[in-house]
């Protein structure tokens, strides 16, 4: 017979591993005095054990949709407006009164598609954390993270306190350089900046 010593919840456990019908954490834990920590690990392994089987008779139904944009090249070259066939999942909009919902409200006014929206927010998000007087070490500056900040009063001379302004130019450069806000963030995934 062969046997393993563990040590669960404090208490030293025997498990017997010949019966191989048998589980064994269920035996050690079994072996535990009635405790909560005892009561709280069975509940977690019997949730594991659903969840196990749950992702075990799941059936794919449909292609899944993406949040983002892959990085394929075929896929980059969208434009991302009307006619795009980008598959991306039109995310929510943002909470009103936020950094968020003024770029989310310019998208169609640079010609980007709502379904934009996604790489937008992971590229800022990761730039600068939507924060409109974000710097970082070498003078990138504001919700885009402009080099040299300065750049931004380009789209108006309140570029260091204006969400707005800063977004506006942040449009207007991924517009001009990228075309797209997806193939911004493309470029930011694989090269860590934009």
């Amino acid at each position: 017979m062969t046997a393993a010593l563990a040590v669960a919840a404090g208490v030293l456990v025997e498990i017997n591993l010949n019966d191989r019908g048998s589980d064994p954490t269920a035996a050690a834990l079994a072996a535990i005095p009635g405790s909560r920590s005892a009561t709280l690990l069975e509940e977690a392994r019997q949730n594991m054990i659903l969840v196990d089987a749950a992702s075990k008779t799941l059936t794919l139904v449909g292609t899944p949709k993406l949040a983002t944009r892959p990085s394929s090249p075929s896929s980059s070259s969208s434009s991302g407006g009307a006619g795009s066939t980008d598959l991306i999942v039109n995310m929510p909009a943002p909470d009103p009164g936020t950094a968020q919902s003024i770029a989310f409200g310019l998208l169609s006014s640079y010609g980007f598609a709502s379904s934009q929206w996604g790489c937008l927010d992971d590229l800022w998000e990761r730039e600068s954390g939507w924060v409109y007087n974000a710097e970082n070490a070498s003078g990138a500056y504001g919700i885009p993270q402009a080099l040299p900040g300065s750049k931004m009063s380009s789209a108006g001379p309140d570029w260091q306190t204006d969400p707005t302004t800063q977004i506006k130019w942040g449009l207007g450069y991924i517009q001009s350089v990228y075309g797209t806000p997806c193939t911004a963030w493309d470029h930011e995934e694989a090269d860590g900046w934009y």
